[in-house]
């Protein structure tokens, strides 16, 4: 901006707003700073000027002359008692502030509506006050489009989004005349000019000062009492009255004026000022004789349009460039397939003629035909397409003509209205004029008429002129209002981007953090491991390090404030995000852990846009495109909706109303064997989530009818351990007790095998050994290694299955296996689990001791933190993945688990019957230990 060493983003300090509260500065005016120069077109341009405020209170309420002037570099309007005064009185934010006209107020006064108050101020003419709120309008538009848009990423990103959002808003600057054309300077009562203008008149001087800013006048006062000895003891220099009586103005300007005038112009151009009265009158019939205008200014009639016509044919040159270019590419594209087919010709007649024997022409015939016979399947596969988009081409062909349809009937009634309107304005117009004919010229033949009727029509025509005038006023008031809501709008969407941006770049900024402390740490854990329990100042202050660094910043929480960390103590479903250990080598591992998440959060901006895809997602149907979404994950706020309508397509066929009550009634009749075992497993569900631990939480109570109401549908399984965990995430998400209880019946009875819970886990071992053969064909380098230290997966593995990753992944990662387990099935945790296996089998490779193994499997489930990485190997990499492999699988090795327990059973059976035998052969002479105490006691 002019007089300004640096734009409003520019600054090292702090990176100041159009929010940025008013600061009123130590020097009256804004002065152009030493070193820098203004341009003449600058100085003649400076928005400053005498309005009347109202304001103050009691006795001493009502219009104050002030001095207004604009300050650029802050996009504040200062205002001062006098243009001479040291320290302005206060100052407006026009930042995010905007304007008013009433045509029922006094003439002149316009409104300035900040969001803390609104300020009434009053120009000497209608002409100044138009002038007065188009610079406004201006100077706000200028002050929102100078600085260039923050960068979101690296600084070569960030310069490039700044020059295209600039692009993207200066045009917009020309569509504000298309509202209100440019209103003409008031000479003498605006700029320089008024400055050396004196002060205007009031009925009395008390009522001009300003008591609620006392201080700043008394400073005011001193300040222009010394001014005036240093003037008068340096050279005499005439008063304003002299200076204003002779008509010449003062040659040497106070260094307090906001401007000098310009160069190559002397002060005495400028018009005196004009009285008000002259000034409305001449403004009334103005107003009057031009009446196709606005505002009644002659500089604001035309506009050349010659550079956007050209504009627009060049544009209309390029669109037809670019149609014949894409046609001339269509035609190199066919003439390539010509003569790629016909070389194919030539090399099949040539391999034809060359052939030795008739067996082998026999042979290229056979080809050629089985070419032929694919051609012409493609062929119909082709026609078959073309069909189909023929058909969608129609359809859309019909919707358009019956858009077509409904834009003709809606231009038809803008017609037929713009129709009525023109012809009531033509009435008016003829009736108004017959009325002025008739009272300029009466007619003669008919007797002269009385004085009560010449009254009539005095009064008639003058208020047929008020009317006039206050049409005027009220096309005025809405020309400027309209310009008004389309410059705010516009000023609310750059707004709107630029805090987009910013909040991007605090984003990117706070990753980037995460990201360096996190390799600090990481770096600490491992001068922790390589140093030992050394006793010595390093290690000492290596664990003071650690110790600091463990503790959870301040900073968190002023990152909590701005809305840009997902991240905090406890996430949306009440997990702790730092897990509470005690080892210290564990919580060192905890709190990395917690810094990779956040700085992946940060930095995926795909979250965004799944969460725009599924705010768009309307009903929700089985399809390709719903899959995919569920798979990439549920946004928490879509969650509940999305699983109660998953679950009610897996228990549709089982739910009947009353059900859950008819259940909790039978629980609370007759006690379950499982009771006991619910009420011990209550304790233990989640103690790092706050919804289970907290004393006052109904939660535990919730999950205890949940389980028994479930004791009671499934009398074959009642309760096993691990369905305390499937209830708990249930409620969590669905926060409803029967809504859990059919998830989890869900779970149990449709997707999950059928004697996956029962007392024998059957089929849970049965998946623990298909995961081997998974795992062999999918990761053999992995299984391979396992298998040299003797290393037994399915104590890691059965519990992930069994409770779905629940307390093994953190819950952001484990509720997206969740969200796509509950629409595809078993296999989802298959691939999980082979994921989990890759993302970190390099690291698995490493350990070469079995106890080493099992120490970092048994934990390193919780370190797995990039979720779109781990969903990536999932569904992609592990493909391909059939479900009818699965189920082959699944039988091969249930029929194998069934032999091996039958012939378990024969051997159980066996040695019962061994050592029953044994029993009976027993010699009677033997007695037990209980017959020898008796005899003895005997």
């Amino acid at each position: 901006m002019e007089g300004s060493g640096e734009t409003p983003l520019e600054s090292s300090a702090s990176i100041p707003g159009p929010e940025e509260p008013a600061r009123v500065p130590e020097v009256p005016l804004p002065e152009v700073p030493e070193g820098c120069t203004r341009s003449p077109e600058a100085t003649t341009k400076k928005l400053c000027g005498y309005l009347s405020k109202f304001g103050g209170k009691g006795p001493i309420r009502g219009w104050k002359s002030r001095w207004f002037f604009y300050d650029e570099r802050k996009c504040h309007l200062y205002y001062s008692r006098t243009a001479q005064d040291a320290n302005p009185l206060d100052s407006i934010d026009l930042s995010s502030a905007v304007f008013d006209c009433k045509t029922d107020a006094e003439e002149g006064t316009f409104e300035i509506k900040t969001p803390t108050r609104v300020i009434t101020l009053k120009a000497a003419t209608k002409q100044v006050m138009l002038y007065w709120l188009q610079q406004l309008q201006m100077k706000r538009w200028e002050f929102y489009n100078s600085p260039p848009a923050p960068p979101a990423a690296p600084a070569a990103t960030l310069a490039g989004n700044g020059t295209a959002l600039r692009l993207e808003l200066e045009p917009e600057n020309a569509d504000l005349e298309e509202f209100l054309s440019p209103v003409e300077t008031p000479t003498g009562l605006v700029g320089m000019a008024a400055a050396l203008q004196p002060v205007p008149a009031k009925p009395s001087a008390l009522q001009n000062i300003s008591l609620k800013h006392l201080g700043t006048e008394i400073q005011n006062t001193m300040f222009n009492i010394r001014s005036n000895k240093q003037a008068q003891g340096s050279s005499p220099v005439p008063s304003e009255e002299d200076s204003s009586q002779n008509g010449e103005p003062q040659k040497e300007e106070s260094p307090l004026l906001p401007d000098s005038n310009p160069p190559g112009k002397e002060p005495t151009d400028s018009p005196k000022h004009t009285p008000k009265s002259s000034l409305t009158t001449n403004l009334i019939q103005k107003a009057k004789r031009q009446n196709n205008t606005f505002p009644r200014f002659p500089e604001g009639l035309t506009r050349p349009r010659t550079s956007q016509e050209k504009v627009e044919a060049l544009q209309h040159q390029v669109l037809v460039l670019t149609e014949e270019l894409k046609s001339q590419k269509e035609l190199v594209k066919i003439l390539h397939k010509t003569l790629e087919a016909a070389q194919q010709e030539k090399r099949a007649s040539s391999a034809y003629l060359m052939a030795a024997g008739d067996k082998d022409r026999l042979e290229l015939v056979r080809h050629k035909v089985r070419q032929i016979a694919e051609l012409s399947s493609r062929v119909k596969a082709l026609e078959q397409e073309r069909e189909s988009l023929a058909q969608t081409a129609s359809l859309r062909e019909q919707q358009t003509q019956e858009l077509r349809q409904h834009m003709q009937e809606l231009q038809q009634q803008v017609k037929l209205l713009l129709d009525k309107n023109q012809a009531k304005q033509q009435v008016i117009c003829k009736l108004s004029e017959e009325v002025t004919r008739d009272f300029m010229n009466p007619p003669s033949q008919p007797p002269a008429p009385s004085d009560a009727a010449d009254r009539d029509v005095l009064s008639q025509q003058e208020k047929m002129e008020h009317l006039k005038d206050d049409m005027e006023a009220y096309r005025t008031q809405n020309r400027f209002l309209n310009s008004e809501i389309h410059q705010v709008t516009k000023i609310w969407r750059t707004v709107a981007e630029k805090e987009k941006v910013l909040l991007t770049k605090c984003a990117y900024l706070q990753a980037k953090n995460c990201q360096l402390e996190s390799k600090y740490l990481t770096g600490l854990r491992r001068l922790q491991e390589a140093m030992g329990n050394e006793a010595s100042k390093g290690s000492e202050l290596l664990g003071q390090l650690i110790q600091e660094a463990l503790q959870w910043e301040a900073s968190e929480a002023v990152a909590d404030s701005v809305g840009l960390s997902p991240i905090s103590e406890y996430d949306e479903y009440g997990f702790l995000a730092v897990p509470d250990y005690e080892v210290e080598d564990l919580k060192l591992l905890a709190k990395i852990q917690v810094l990779e998440v956040r700085s992946h959060h940060l930095l995926a901006h795909e979250e965004q846009l799944l969460r725009e895809r599924w705010a768009a997602l309307g009903e929700l149907t089985p399809s390709a495109e719903l899959k995919q979404l569920l798979r990439a994950g549920v946004p928490p706020e879509h969650r509940p909706r999305v699983w109660r309508w998953l679950v009610h397509l897996r228990v549709q066929h089982l739910q009947v109303p009353g059900h859950y009550q008819k259940l909790l009634s039978q629980s609370q009749a007759c006690e379950h064997l499982a009771a006991r075992q619910i009420e011990l497993d209550l304790n233990r569900t989640f103690p790092n989530n706050k919804h289970f631990t907290c004393p006052t939480s109904n939660f535990p109570d919730k999950l205890r009818r949940v389980l028994l109401a479930f004791s009671w549908q499934n009398p074959t399984i009642g309760y096993c351990q691990g369905l305390n965990r499937l209830a708990a995430i249930a409620l969590l998400v669905l926060d409803e007790e029967e809504s859990a209880f059919w998830c989890l019946v869900a779970i149990v009875e449709t997707i999950m095998p059928a004697d996956y819970y029962s007392k024998t886990l059957t089929a849970s071992q049965v998946d623990q050994r298909v995961l081997q053969d998974l795992l062999s064909e999918k990761l053999p380098r992995l299984m391979a290694h396992l298998g040299q230290h003797h290393v037994d997966l399915s104590l890691i593995t059965f519990n992930w299955f069994l409770v779905i990753f629940v307390d093994s992944l953190i819950s952001d990662i484990f509720l997206r296996v969740w969200d796509a387990l509950l629409y595809e099935g078993t296999k989802v945790v298959f691939r999980y689990a082979l994921a989990i296996f890759k993302y970190k089998e390099e690291e698995i490779l490493r350990l070469q001791d079995s106890l080493e193994i099992y120490q970092y499997l048994r934990l390193f489930t919780k370190t797995i933190c990039n979720s779109r990485k781990l969903t990536n190997i999932a569904f992609n990499d592990m493909n391909p993945f059939r479900m009818k492999q699965l189920q082959q699988l699944r039988t091969a090795h249930r029929e194998r688990l069934e032999a091996e327990l039958q012939k378990l059973e024969r051997l159980k059976a066996e040695y019962l019957k061994n050592q029953a035998s044994r029993d009976r052969a027993a010699p009677k002479s033997c007695m037990s230990e209980d017959e020898g105490e008796g005899d003895a006691e005997a």
